[in-house]
């Protein structure tokens, strides 16, 4: 194993983490993926498997992204990238939008964080003493939403972002199921978190030199990058 913790660019780490979102989704689920990292794991869903995309700026049935130089800029998802949509998609306001978040309809949630600790609480939306444009519906979404996933870089400029508990304004309190990045995948129990898988890149040493949380290791860790 590769014990350097470099052994990915920013581009690698994000097409890691996406193509292993992209696993979690069920047949015919709807689930909503947050601004961000978390949009591109729909590139990676294979066209035989349906499942529907929900934007919370007011789509049920988004596409991938769209390719090519003749975008048609009247679609996009909340994150502001120009996006297809699917045979039967709909458009609504944003009332509909939070009735769909808030009223249990979403399968799953796919967010980024800032912070994610063994509680599996989530801090998403502010860096102390930083400006922000607002909060967004990241708090509707989490709460709202069957099952929760945090897809996030290990780290970000060498914070640990995987800690014991959050120190930054929380969006959610113990409301992650699960926690994904380029480096492996923690279920989030009861007891706290269970390592269940791991890139092969990076050993057992890499995940605990940066992981502030205590963790279990599942005795069956399987290799988070096999198809």
């Amino acid at each position: 194993m590769i014990t350097t913790l470099a052994a990915l660019s920013k581009e690698e780490m994000k097409k890691t983490i996406a193509k292993r979102i992209a696993k979690e989704f069920k047949e015919n689920d709807i689930v909503t993926l947050g601004i961000g990292l978390p949009t591109e794991a729909a590139n990676y869903v294979p066209e035989s498997k349906n499942i529907i995309f929900q934007s919370e700026n007011g789509i049920l049935g988004l596409g991938k992204d769209q390719q090519g130089p003749n975008f048609d800029t009247k679609i996009v998802n909340a994150g502001g990238t120009f996006v297809k949509t699917t045979k039967g998609a709909c458009f609504y306001d944003s009332q509909t939008a939070f009735t769909i978040m808030r009223g249990g309809h979403i399968d799953a949630v796919v967010l980024g964080a800032l912070q994610a600790d063994e509680e599996g609480s989530i801090a998403s939306w502010q860096i102390p003493g930083k400006f922000i444009p607002g909060i967004g519906g990241s708090m509707d979404l989490i709460v709202g939403s069957k099952k929760v996933i945090v897809a996030m870089t290990h780290t970000s400029k060498d914070e640990i972002k995987i800690v014991k508990k959050c120190t930054f304004p929380l969006t959610a309190y113990k409301e992650a199921d699960m926690i994904i990045t380029e480096r492996c995948v923690f279920q989030v129990n009861n007891d706290g978190l269970l390592l269940t898988e791991i890139n092969p890149l990076f050993s057992l040493d890499d995940i605990k030199n940066s992981t502030l949380a205590n963790y279990k290791i599942s005795s069956e860790l399987k290799d988070m990058t096999k198809e």
